[in-house]
């Protein structure tokens, strides 16, 4: 396989949680590799966007950067690098205190982000606000922070999102 799907778990997450599973079964139906790198040793987001840039991602036709809360947050910093093909994002920790960065380029143009209406973590208008400037699709729908209630209309939606990159 030379596609590849990077999955951010976030802070007090596990590299493979209920959402990284469930994307897994998607992609790897899809073609691509998929990995969840573990970033339990930090809570430090731009430690743990250090280390997906010192990942070798070289000889990949397709990356897809994913990813969840502060994990979102670190695929699409180092989207700035990387340049993926897509940026695929679940309650983005976006404009947040302890966050290095407001300011974003993402290095790509697919990008699609998942967010709970009742999100008490990341207020709903941060997403809404990256969506705006980047011109990126947005869900926001009738779930929390974690999104494990819409779990199926998700990886539907990652299934048709990477189907749509493909040649």
């Amino acid at each position: 396989m030379n596609n590849l799907v990077v999955y951010n778990h976030g802070k007090d997450s596990i590299p493979w949680g209920e959402k990284a599973l469930a994307l897994a079964e998607v992609a790897e139906d899809r073609g691509f590799e998929f990995i969840s790198p573990d970033y339990q040793a930090s809570n430090d987001p731009e430690w743990r966007v250090d280390r997906l840039l010192a990942m070798d991602l070289h000889g990949y036709e397709r990356i897809v950067l994913a990813g969840s809360s502060m994990g979102a947050y670190v695929a699409t910093v180092a989207a700035e690098t990387i340049k993926p093909h897509g940026l695929f994002l679940i309650a983005p920790a976006f404009y947040l205190p302890g966050y290095a960065r407001d300011r974003f380029a993402p290095g790509t143009e697919n990008i699609e982000v998942f967010h709970g209406w009742q999100d008490d973590v990341v207020p709903p208008e941060n997403a809404w606000r990256f969506c705006r400037e980047h011109r990126a699709r947005l869900h926001v729908l009738d779930s929390d922070h974690r999104l494990l209630s819409i779990l199926p209309l998700m990886a539907a939606a990652f299934d048709r999102f990477l189907r749509e990159l493909a040649p």
